[in-house]
Formats: C-alpha cells, structure tokens, sequence
C-alpha cells in the first residue's frame, strides 16, 4: 500500500524575474493599535533579541535561498505509469500526483501500458502482463536477468535477455518463437551487458550495452549495422520518426545525460548533468519524446543518491524545465516513466 502522506509534487515553469511592483511581495499589513516592539524597546534590548536570533537561526537566509521556485505552472501534471526499480513496484500516477494503482515488479526497468489498458513490465528474470484488477494474463520466465521488453504488432512479445544476450520473439503462451543471440550459448555477459532495448519498425533492433557504453543497431540476423557511443552507460534509446536517435545514460564517466543524434550519428541536442538551474542529474534512465518535443526524462536516483532530486523532469526543446515530479514517500527510484495524457497513435516513443 503506499503512503498516504503529503506528496511533494512540483509544477513550474522557468521564466525571467519580474520586475514589475504588482508582483513582487506583499508588505505586512501593520496594526495601528499595536506599536512594534522595535519602537518600543530600549536599545539595549533591541541589540541583546538581534544577537539571539542570530545565534538561534545561523544560516536562515541561505536556507531562504535555496526554496524551490514558486509554481507559474497554467496546467496539472502528467498522468503517468513509472517504474520504481528500487522498490520493485510499478505505479499509474494520476495528474494530481497520486497513486492510483500498484504492482509489485521486482528489478523493474522497463514498462508499458497496452491498448487494452494492462501493463506488460519486466520482472529481474522475466517478463509479465497483468489486468488492472491485477491478474496475470501473460508470464515468462528466465534464468537470465531482463531489463526490456515491448509487445510487438503481432501479438508477440519483444524480450532482451541480459545476461544471456538474447534477443526474443516470445508468443501469448510463453513460447518462445524467435531467437537472435548477440552472445555465443554458454557465455554469461554479465549484469551489466544490456539494458533496454528496442524492436524497430525496420525488423532491426536498437541495443544498449551499459557496460561498453555504446547503443547498437542490430539486423534480423543479429549483425551489427550501426554503433552509437553513448559514455556514461546508455540506459534507454529510442529510434524517433526523423531518424534520430534518443538515448539517455547513467552515471559513469561523462554521462548523466541525456543526447539526441541525427541518423549519421552526429549529436545535435543534448542535456548535461548540471545543465538545468537548481536540478542535477544523477543517472538517466528513462525517457519518453512527447508529441509536442518536450522530453520527459527519469532522474534515477540509486547509487547513493535517495532523495537528492526530482524523480521526472520535463523539458522542451530548448532545454527549459516545464514540469517535474517528486514523491519520495511512496517512491525510491523511478527507472522506467511513460507519459498517459494522449498515447500517440502506435508505440509511443519511450
């Protein structure tokens, strides 16, 4: 169940100081019948409170600074379903900014919401669909960690198998019906190997390996068509109409960010760790492009790092921060974010 405490919700948009006098604060109103003690008060005793108040309150002002903006949002947030890796549930976020339903899915990276209105996630070892009055419809399991999966036009189901280094066509009952191996049988790559990936309207498949640091492209047969270096450890990429590529990275050397290229592989957009006044980013992991070119991007906050800053943050194209969110009762890390308000048409980009 989660917590029925406060949410800490955050709605603002990034915008120049004004200057005009009808926005600035509001002066105190002052009771004529009432003196201020400053008035009234000998001198000795106005300088003997000053020095208390100094010694009861050191660094007021700088926690004065450091307050978070004040919301000039002209709309609710996102209804959203996210992905708290940490914790192992999944959660639909209301646009409020609370919970409407949960999920246990434990080491959960990778989450949708189908047509139908079920989520099909992963689960550390496998892959499950569930109803939203949570029965299972749909389960498969491994002895390899998984990390991604997607349904598949067809009716099948897309499953990255991480240690493995498989790439499966899996059917409704959990058979499986089409195999690339991007590792030779009995090779473990590892916890690290791959993260999420991606089938490709192309029949090709879009790979991250975190542990090299590079996004790949695969044909149908498994060949490499196309590297991508992504320094930090790619988490999540996502193949957009243009051709480009999105693709967010963890918290290695040179990451926690997250970076577009253009079909040649140049970069042409990017968001940089401390780029964003008042927000840094820890380790990047999901992400979903929105229909107007905002990107909603997940803060992961592992590694040391629970609590430190939004969990979701929503930027447009020109890297200003529109939106984010924050729940740090109810969740701990969100690895996984897809955006509800209107489901595009085919896979959303996320």
């Amino acid at each position: 169940m989660h917590s029925s405490l406060p949410l800490s919700v955050n709605l603002w948009c990034r915008r120049p100081p004004c200057t005009s006098a009808a926005h600035g604060p509001r002066p105190s109103p002052q009771r004529p019948s009432q003196p201020s003690l400053r008035r009234q008060a000998p001198l000795g005793l106005r300088l003997l409170l000053t020095s208390m108040l100094a010694i009861a309150a050191p660094g007021l002002s700088d926690a004065r600074a450091a307050d978070p903006p004040a919301s000039t949002a002209t709309r609710p947030g996102h209804r959203f379903a996210c992905a708290d890796y940490t914790q192992g549930k999944v959660f639909i976020v209301s646009p409020e900014g609370k919970v409407e339903w949960e999920y246990n899915a434990p080491s959960c990276n990778d989450l949708w919401v189908l047509p139908s209105g079920n989520l099909l996630f992963n689960t550390g070892h496998g892959v499950r669909e569930v109803t939203r009055d949570k029965r299972v419809v749909f389960d498969y399991q491994s002895a390899s960690e998984i990390y991604a999966c997607q349904r598949l036009p067809d009716g099948n189901t897309f499953v990255g198998e991480c240690s493995a280094g498989r790439l499966l066509h899996v059917d409704p009952a959990a058979s499986i019906v089409k195999e690339i191996r991007l590792l030779p049988p009995g090779k473990d790559g590892g916890h690290a190997y791959m993260r999420n990936a991606r089938w490709l309207a192309n029949g090709h498949y879009l790979v991250c390996h975190y542990g090299d640091q590079v996004v790949r492209e695969y044909d149908p047969a498994g060949q490499t068509v196309r590297e991508i270096p992504a320094r930090g450890g790619p988490h999540s990429a996502v193949r957009l109409p243009n051709s480009h590529t999105l693709i967010a990275c963890g918290d290695g050397p040179g990451g926690s960010r997250v970076f577009e290229v253009d079909a040649t592989g140049t970069p042409v957009w990017e968001v940089a760790r401390d780029e964003l006044p008042g927000i840094s980013l820890k380790f990047m992991a999901g992400l979903h492009r929105l229909p107007n070119g905002h990107t909603v991007m997940s803060n992961w906050l592992g590694h040391g790092q629970l609590g430190k800053g939004p969990h979701l943050i929503e930027v447009n194209p020109a890297k200003e921060v529109v939106w984010t969110f924050a729940d740090h009762q109810t969740m701990r890390t969100i690895s996984s974010v897809l955006v509800l308000d209107d489901p595009p048409p085919g896979n959303p980009l996320h």
